[in-house]
């Protein structure tokens, strides 16, 4: 499909800077089948149906944002995969300064070597010494805010806060799962009261989930891989959900993206570790799950590509329309909305 047909407005003063407080507070979209409903996310509870089960990511960003020097250039990294203990995938600024085998001073006692150039400009960047990357990271690095916050503003502690899910557990994500964003002990309270029961899948997010898609078609762009894990306990959970009556809600899209990996034709969810580099466009038979909820996405984004495939291009784009002309806040420190198809 044309990518530009995923292409719609967004003025700049919709895009949220910060979340709001507390954060159940968010405002949420429902949309179910043909009903559109506008809601707040503690309203959730009476949204959903007792046995319905919410699905959490529970990966941990980690501060995946250096800065540093090779010789008088300066060097901007960003960690988007890890290959092994010591090695990174990293997106680099000023990558033209940059060569295989050159040393990358990062500060506070940190430095790695870029050992070998990926086809797409990324590098493998090699950890020197014997204290584990994440203790380097927290030293050096910086939380990984997408593009569109960082250009406004700088990043500060207090993102170290707010950028993180109270799921999080697993580090290894550079980019959090944001859907998760708005729920607090309160409302998981109320949820299970409500009969609502949750369970957790580890997927850690990558930088790629903010590449822009550059092709002018869908079938000639290619996802980042992203490693993810789902265990037997929890896969066998998810099909007495199913085979009882209840719904599979995935929170957030990487949650959905495993789910999706991990469900076979006859909509089985069976367990999964290892990479995924699914990519959900309209078209797609979802298997892995019954509704999603996710806070809302650029445009001509993968993301807004597969909330299309979920509920139909024209709807998502007339939702959108509803979303921006409500007041409704965008992206990762945003809203949300609740699809039920």
């Amino acid at each position: 499909m044309r990518v530009d047909l995923f292409d719609f407005h967004l003025p700049p003063e919709r895009i949220a800077l910060r979340p709001v407080e507390p954060r159940d507070a968010a405002r949420l979209l429902l949309l179910d089948g043909a009903r559109t409903a506008d809601h707040i996310v503690r309203e959730l509870p009476a949204l959903l149906r007792a046995g319905d089960c919410l699905v959490f990511n529970d990966t941990r960003v980690i501060p995946a944002q250096l800065k540093g020097r090779r010789g008088e250039a300066r060097i901007g990294a960003t960690l988007h995969k890890r290959h092994d203990l010591r090695r990174w995938h990293a997106f680099v600024r000023n990558a033209k300064r940059l060569r295989p085998g050159d040393a990358i001073d990062f500060g506070s006692g940190v430095e790695a070597i870029a050992e070998s150039r990926a086809p797409d400009g990324s590098f493998l960047l090699h950890f020197l010494g014997n204290e584990p990357v994440e203790v380097l990271l927290e030293r050096a690095g910086r939380m990984p805010l997408p593009p569109y916050i960082a250009s406004k503003r700088e990043t500060d502690e207090r993102d170290a806060r707010d950028y993180q899910t109270m799921f999080a557990r697993k580090e290894g994500a550079v980019a959090a799962p944001t859907a998760a964003l708005h729920f607090t002990p309160q409302l998981m309270c109320a949820l299970t009261d409500a009969g609502i029961v949750h369970e957790t899948l580890t997927l850690h997010v990558g930088a790629g989930t903010f590449l822009p898609v550059k092709a002018e078609d869908t079938a000639d762009h290619k996802m980042h891989a992203e490693w993810g894990r789902l265990d037997a306990a929890t896969a066998d959970r998810l099909n007495r959900v199913r085979a009882e009556g209840g719904r599979i809600i995935a929170v957030g899209t990487t949650s959905l993206r495993l789910l999706e990996s991990a469900a076979n034709e006859q909509r089985r969810i069976a367990p999964f570790e290892g990479d995924t580099a699914i990519f959900i466009t309209p078209g797609y038979r979802f298997r892995g799950i019954d509704g999603l909820m996710t806070n809302f996405h650029l445009p001509k984004s993968t993301l807004f590509m597969l909330v299309s495939a979920l509920m139909g291009r024209e709807r998502m784009l007339a939702a959108y329309q509803h979303a921006i002309a409500g007041g409704y806040r965008f992206y990762s420190y945003g809203d949300a909305s609740l699809l039920l198809p």
